[in-house]
C-alpha cells in the first residue's frame, strides 16, 4: 500500500479521474453513509458532493487527507486533524478512515490506520482519538480490534449525532 497526501489540481480542484475513483470509494460504503448521515442520498453519491466534502475537510487548519493506493488504484482515504478544536484535547484525531467496500476484510483498513498512527508518532504525539457514530457497531468493533478504547460518549461537534469517542496511546 502506498499512502500519500491528497494533491489538488489547478485552482484547488480534484483531477477528474481521481474524483471518479474517490466517488466510487464513497459510494461503495452505503451502509456507512446511511449511518453517518454525511451525504443526503447514500444510494446516489455525486462527484461534486465528494469534492465539496474533501474541500471542506482540507479547509480546516491542521487537516490532512491521505489517499491509500494498491495496484495503482485508490483503495482508501483517511482524514486527520493534528489538533482538535477543543484546546484542552492534546491528541490528534482521525476524522475519517474509509476503505473501498470491495477491499473490506483484506487488512487495508488496519494498515492505513497503522500508517496514520506511525505518522503521528513520528511527530511526537502520544495518542490519537476518533469519534464513531454510536449506531455504527462494525466500526466500533474494528477500532476496538486494533487497540482503541472507549473514553467518552457525546455528540459530535458538527453533525450533533451521538458518538463513541475512542483513543489509542501511541
Amino acid at each position: 500500500m502506498i499512502v500519500e497526501p491528497l494533491e489538488l489540481g489547478e485552482e484547488g480542484a480534484l483531477p477528474g479521474p481521481l474524483l471518479t475513483e474517490l466517488t466510487e470509494l464513497y459510494a461503495s460504503n452505503q451502509e456507512f453513509l446511511q449511518l453517518s448521515g454525511d451525504f443526503p442520498d447514500p444510494e446516489d453519491v455525486l462527484p461534486e458532493q465528494v469534492a465539496a466534502s474533501l474541500a471542506e475537510e482540507l479547509a480546516r487548519p491542521d487537516a490532512e487527507v491521505l489517499l491509500a493506493r494498491s495496484a495503482g488504484r485508490v483503495i482508501g482515504v483517511s482524514v486527520t486533524l493534528a489538533h482538535h478544536p477543543d484546546p484542552d484535547d492534546p491528541d490528534p484525531w482521525i476524522g475519517l478512515l474509509m476503505v473501498h467496500a470491495r477491499d473490506h476484510r483484506m487488512g487495508f483498513g488496519r494498515e492505513l490506520a497503522e500508517i496514520v498512527e506511525k505518522r503521528f508518532r513520528a511527530l511526537g504525539r502520544t495518542g490519537v482519538r476518533l469519534a464513531v457514530p454510536d449506531n455504527n457497531h462494525k466500526a466500533i468493533a474494528f477500532w476496538r480490534a486494533i487497540g482503541y478504547q472507549e473514553i467518552d460518549r457525546r455528540e459530535d461537534l458538527e453533525p450533533g449525532r451521538p458518538s463513541v469517542v475512542m483513543r489509542k496511546p501511541l
